[in-house]
């Protein structure tokens, strides 16, 4: 099994480079998802975020309101603090019981982790090496605020609240640039798909 960290900033295109990688063989772990499942109706991190926040926050249908949540959390960094205090141990144990599920395997197992910079280094995971996803800061704008039509000063906090991208590139081992077309990135995706095996000191096929 060869473990590889994946990462970049709001707007850098890092889902899709993970869909790309999927789609060469890969088994994506996505962070995100994860945490999203930890704070479902039932597990030990939904009971706390309730308890520590509020029912308020607790839909009709028995789960998070995770907008009113972030609004929260985003606007006081101590509230911020106290839910990652709850959700990232879930998160690590789950990600930990995953991989453990396939390490046996001979799969290329890639990690999704978003605050891997800013928090999460994935040491702990046994990564061997990380692939950042890099894309200019106008065109990260522009993506976000005329793409999605997200508002511009929530755009500008969520990047402001992120590593730079210079902390970023520093922590990489393989960099994807993300600035031009879908056709340049399945190249550059191919590319780092032939850098994950060359890891492994192995082929892991595919037609990159």
């Amino acid at each position: 099994m060869i473990i590889v960290g994946l990462t970049g900033g709001i707007g850098s295109g890092k889902s899709t480079v993970a869909g790309l990688l999927v789609q060469r063989g890969a088994v994506l772990i996505d962070a995100d998802q994860v945490a999203r499942e930890v704070v479902e109706p039932g597990r030990p991190a939904y009971r706390k975020v309730v308890e520590r926040f509020g029912g308020a926050l607790v839909t009709p249908d028995g789960s998070l309101d995770r907008a009113a949540l972030a609004a929260i959390v985003f606007e006081d960094p101590d509230a911020l603090a106290e839910l990652n205090s709850i959700v990232h141990p879930e998160v690590r144990a789950e990600i930990a019981g995953r991989l453990e599920s396939l390490s046996a395997s001979s799969q290329v197992v890639v990690l999704d982790i978003p605050l891997l910079v800013e928090g999460d280094s994935g040491d702990s995971y046994g990564l061997a090496g990380v692939i950042v996803v890099d894309a200019p800061l106008d065109l990260v704008l522009d993506r976000l605020v005329e793409g999605r039509k997200m508002d511009r000063s929530d755009v500008e906090a969520r990047i402001a609240s992120q590593a730079n991208r210079t902390e970023r590139l520093a922590r990489a081992d393989f960099v994807i640039l993300n600035s031009g077309t879908l056709e340049e990135l399945e190249e550059t995706a191919g590319h780092a798909w032939d850098w994950i095996g060359s890891l492994g000191n192995r082929d892991i096929g595919g037609d990159g």
